[in-house]
């Protein structure tokens, strides 16, 4: 799509979806919530959403207080408002009291938290027209967790994320705050129609999970999330088709990642070095991993990373990659490659899914300082299956420099110009999960290209803060590879 398209796709979608569903007001203590932090407030709040659906549609309130609350029932044409000074407070489980159980669905294709909705805090199936708004406070701290109940459970049902609506249209989520939400504040799966805006996340594993959804436009909003991804588009298997993520808007967003819930409270601190995969604070925009349906028309643009990995575009289970418009981001503090395009093989879908595929990717305006130079930016395909098509330009980054060729060849059991370890995992077949981290150190500290054709670098302008043995530039089985106007200062 041409820029102006994208821009009148923008407009339309807000005027589309962005108002507050209309009716009338529920105040969930007429309906015997009591705010207090002690009581269980989840059975007023569900009869309330309830009644106002039943009335044709309104608004929900939570008014000033903490509400104590298992799994609420979201309902189409109904707005819950969350009012500054509320805090919606995830419920500890007990012997007698928990959240709805995960419902039946096949999950051989993604993780138990991406193939499951009911078990969350707030969830909704099949839905339209659903607004979640205000000022307030969605809090799961010491009760969401991730992943799946430890094999011989039996205690009651406990819940994995804040947030969760599957097959939904037209759904708007402005201005409230998440903290330590699980493994999703937000998964969004197979919604359409939806809007983003001013939601602050500051959470202990995935942001925002968008996944197999389309017309999406995620706006001003400040993601927070040290050991996993901020942002991140996926397509996966889990509706039982691949269905494509498609026609996105993401701008004017900030992700990092530094402590868990010091976004919120200011003071941004950075105790936590490591993220659980090893590899230093997550915290970013992403494409991927999950990747069977396809990403397609995808812009995301003037965003600031600090503190946390670089830009990664990865399609590894089958997924077309096509049509992706990054442009003016700021970064700082960056632990891994800036920018990251993968094409790889996992294939973690059904056998009859096609090799993936990476085209018509264009990144421009981008201003990266106090870069990890490990692994450079990295451009992979695969040997028969490249990366094809990229345009960089404008594009400054300063690394911090220091690596020796005796660094990279001390690599224990791997080529040292290109490393891939292979793993096994759920998927058919054996491959490493695409990370940075799993290539290796590089043998070029500015860009490492491999397998891939028609690659432009233009207005690149890269530095060293301290001096690195190896050369700004490697590449291997590299078709048109255009250079204009670069300057490489070591």
């Amino acid at each position: 799509m041409i820029p102006k398209l994208r821009i009148l796709l923008s407009f339309f979608m807000l005027v589309a979806f962005g108002a507050s569903v209309q009716g009338a007001t529920y105040d969930v203590r007429t309906f015997g919530a009591v705010g207090d932090g002690v009581h269980i407030d989840s059975p007023a709040i569900n009869v309330a959403l309830e009644q106002a659906a039943r009335d044709g549609g309104g608004t929900v309130v939570l008014t000033p207080g903490t509400y104590l609350s298992y799994s609420l029932h979201l309902q189409s044409n109904v707005t819950l408002r969350i009012e500054k000074g509320a805090t919606l407070k995830a419920a500890p489980v007990t012997d007698t009291q928990g959240y709805d159980e995960a419902e039946p669905n096949e999950s051989r294709y993604q993780d138990f938290g991406h193939s499951h909705w009911h078990n969350s805090l707030l969830w909704g199936d099949s839905l339209h027209h659903v607004t979640i708004e205000g000022e307030g406070l969605i809090d799961g701290t010491d009760v969401l967790s991730r992943g799946e109940p430890r094999r011989g459970y039996t205690g009651m049902p406990q819940a994995n994320k804040a947030l969760a609506l599957r097959d939904c249209h037209h759904v708007t989520i402005r201005d409230v705050s998440f903290l330590a939400c699980g493994h999703f504040a937000l998964l969004l799966t197979g919604v359409d129609d939806l809007l983003i805006e001013n939601v602050t996340a500051d959470t202990n594993r995935d942001g925002f999970d968008i996944d197999c959804c389309e017309r999406v436009v995620i706006r001003g909003c400040r993601v927070n999330t040290v050991n996993d991804d901020a942002i991140v588009l996926k397509c996966s298997y889990a509706l039982g088709w691949a269905k494509p993520t498609e026609h996105v808007l993401i701008e004017d967003c900030e992700v990092s990642g530094y402590d868990v819930g010091s976004l919120l409270d200011g003071t941004r601190t950075s105790h936590t070095l490591k993220a659980p995969d090893g590899d230093g604070p997550t915290g970013r925009i992403k494409l991927g991993t999950e990747s069977n349906g396809g990403f397609r028309h995808i812009t995301i643009r003037r965003c600031a990373f600090e503190h946390c990995r670089g830009l990664a575009l990865e399609t590894v289970d089958g997924a077309p990659m096509e049509d992706i418009r990054v442009s003016h981001l700021t970064m700082n503090d960056i632990c891994n490659s800036p920018i990251y395009i993968r094409l790889g093989d996992r294939m973690r879908g059904p056998s009859t899914l096609p090799p993936s595929s990476v085209k018509d990717i264009r990144i421009s305006h981008v201003r990266v300082t106090d870069a990890d130079c490990r692994y450079a930016c990295l451009i992979a395909g695969l040997e028969g299956h490249p990366v094809r098509d990229v345009r960089i330009s404008d594009l400054t980054i300063g690394y911090r420099g220091g690596i020796t060729l005796d660094d990279v060849a001390q690599q224990r059991g791997c080529n040292p110009f290109f490393y891939e370890p292979a793993r096994k995992d759920k998927s058919r077949g054996v491959r490493s999960y695409p990370e940075p981290s799993a290539h290796g150190l590089q043998p070029a500290w500015g860009f490492s290209i491999n397998h891939a054709e028609d690659i432009t670098l233009r207005r690149v302008r890269l530095s060293t803060a301290t001096p690195d043995e190896r050369p700004w530039l490697y590449e291997n089985n590299v078709k048109r590879l255009k250079m204009r106007n670069l300057k490489a200062q070591n």
